[in-house]
């Protein structure tokens, strides 16, 4: 596939590349604004970018489109595929540009033209009777993009600001074959039958409440699932060395000024008073872990230190950008702060990468890493942030591990690895972190006593495995359409009794499994057996124990699984050996 690059070269990429995806798809959004303008010739152009999984192109127009309308766009869209248009690269002086533009009564157009600075090249695309500024990437001709969906409407603000007029924004996705658009949409059917949102209510996991958007309300079971998390967590993290904190969740607004936050992220942050000072809540847990490691002198031989701390953050995030789990203004963070010499950086990346990697195994997650270096808006020397990037290629390719390089993806105090992680109908999700920095214990003056017995300047690495407690529980509902392996179940074991005659027999079989600390409820409603096995798989309990006169009789439970039809006679104590062990060994499904 030849794609027209920013600078007008062309170069040869195939769609599995980002740069072929993004060229694809951004053409796709031209040939949206170009069957626009052919159905509907008064509408005025803002952007149209691609984004992931699609693209979009912003419009204004007095009536927002209807779901006809979008029906008649697409087939013209259809037809300029068809037509296979040459796609062409010309760039103009300002003036001519800002002429252009004017003459085409686009006003968006005109004031991006002006915005730009002084001295960039001005270009344009053209594809038949239709020409957009644009920086490009695109496909030579409109007939490389085989397969396209129009997707929905939805308002938008111009430039993102609620100051500026509301917008149509049409959404897309466009794909280089069919079959590949097929898989797509399907894919997209069953995310729909798995929305954590969804299955959350219908689980009893947790509620989003109209008084407090953002902040979620955990319930009994979501807060069994959420407790287990943490447990293995916990585990986990004692094996490996790591000392457990907890710090405020309020901290003074002098201590956000030192770590940098207020700069780079008060926009982000809730403010308050106390006692006449302003305070700030905190959005990330890095400064609360600078304060632990100075109430005493360390020394060379307390390195690493490994703090870890599932602290409670908050962040002020746009209302139209909440998304139940997924996006939401308070969540628990899995940080964990190592501090180290210079000489340890490769080793100790290289066993949070392990860490990360067991983790994720363990819930049958593929994953993808990133190495992200220094964006624009950084602190400290570029030297150190050399010396912090290589740290990390270094312990990626000596973990053999494939990873692609994100340039100026950074965080503002240092460069980091990003795990993204592979659901398991192929949507990507990004969770885990590590982040190198030597610019926080610099700005908080961290020192340790050195073999020489000189003060020198830790290095240290911020990491996280799940990220967010909360939106991690979101994927996994996802993951596993909240049929939860038995060790993360709410409840494990339901217990069907047939008649009351066998409610004796149940209370006996209940405790039995409760004194094993297998979590279980009984049904004893007077209904017929295969409505309430029905019912309990709606409730993706992964086991039932039918109890009827036979079972009574004889001493055993029949079991079933939660998606097998088949019944298996065993005695409970046989049962309770099994299921323990599997809720010892954490399997996954």
């Amino acid at each position: 596939m030849k794609i027209i690059m920013h600078n007008g070269q062309i170069e040869e990429h195939s769609f599995e590349e980002q740069i072929g995806k993004s060229a694809l798809r951004h053409t796709a959004s031209h040939i949206l604004a170009q069957a626009v303008k052919r159905l509907y010739p008064e509408t005025q152009l803002a952007i149209g970018p691609a984004i992931k999984d699609g693209f979009y192109y912003d419009f204004d127009r007095v009536t927002p489109f209807t779901e006809e309308e979008l029906e008649k766009i697409e087939a013209e869209m259809k037809k300029i595929v068809k037509e296979n248009l040459k796609i062409e690269r010309f760039t103009l002086p300002r003036d001519e540009a800002v002429k252009f533009m004017t003459e085409k009564n686009e006003p968006y157009k005109t004031e991006l033209i002006n915005d730009l600075p002084e001295g960039e090249e001005i270009s344009f695309f053209k594809q038949g009777d239709f020409t957009d500024l644009c920086a490009g990437p695109h496909v030579t001709y409109t007939s490389a993009v085989k397969a396209l969906k129009l997707m929905s409407v939805a308002g938008a603000y111009w430039r993102g600001s609620e100051k500026n007029k509301m917008l149509t924004r049409i959404y897309g996705t466009a794909f280089a074959s069919k079959d590949e658009l097929e898989a797509y949409l399907n894919m997209l059917e069953e995310a729909k039958k798995r929305d954590h949102r969804k299955l959350g209510k219908e689980l009893g996991l947790f509620a989003l409440m109209e008084e407090g958007p953002g902040f979620p309300f955990f319930l009994p079971k979501g807060m069994i699932v959420k407790n287990s998390l943490i447990e293995y967590w916990r585990e986990l993290h004692t094996r490996e060395g790591y000392q457990e904190i907890s710090t405020p969740i309020l901290l003074s607004r002098q201590l956000w000024e030192r770590s940098g936050h207020w700069d780079h992220y008060k926009n982000n942050m809730y403010t308050t008073q106390v006692d006449d000072n302003p305070f700030s809540v905190k959005p990330m847990n890095c400064p609360g872990g600078m304060l632990v490691y100075k109430t005493e002198m360390r020394s060379y031989k307390d390195l690493p230190l490994k703090l870890a701390e599932l602290g409670l953050v908050h962040r002020h995030e746009k209302s139209g950008e909440l998304h139940g789990l997924m996006r939401v203004r308070c969540f628990t963070q899995d940080d964990a702060h190592i501090f180290m010499t210079m000489e340890q950086i490769t080793g100790e990346i290289k066993g949070v990468i392990r860490i990360i990697d067991e983790i994720y195994s363990l819930f049958g997650f593929k994953y993808h890493v990133e190495l992200s270096t220094m964006p624009e808006d950084h602190m400290g020397d570029e030297a150190d942030w050399v010396t912090a990037t290589e740290g990390l290629r270094k312990a990626l390719e000596e973990l053999n591990m494939d990873y692609v390089v994100n340039e100026g993806d950074g965080a503002f105090y240092g460069p980091k690895i990003d795990f993204h992680l592979e659901d398991s109908i192929g949507r990507t999700w990004q969770c885990g972190t590590i982040q190198l920095d030597f610019q926080m214990p610099m700005r908080f003056e961290l020192e340790y006593v050195g073999s020489d017995g000189l003060k020198h300047r830790p290095i240290m690495v911020h990491r996280a495995a799940f990220g967010s407690i909360e939106r991690f529980i979101g994927i996994l509902i996802e993951h596993f359409a909240g049929k939860f392996p038995t060790w993360l179940s709410p409840v494990q074991v339901r217990l069907l009794p047939i008649t009351d005659r066998n409610n004796e027999y149940t209370d006996k079989v209940e405790k039995a499994l409760k004194a094993a600390g297998v979590r279980c409820e009984s049904d004893r409603r007077q209904e017929k057996t295969g409505f309430k096995v029905r019912e309990s798989q709606m409730a993706r309990i992964p086991y039932m124990l039918v109890l009827g006169d036979k079972e009574q009789a004889e001493g055993t439970v029949s079991v079933r699984r939660r998606d097998s039809g088949e019944m298996t006679s065993v005695k409970p104590e046989d049962f309770i050996d099994i299921i323990t062990k599997e809720i010892k060994s954490r399997k996954s499904n």
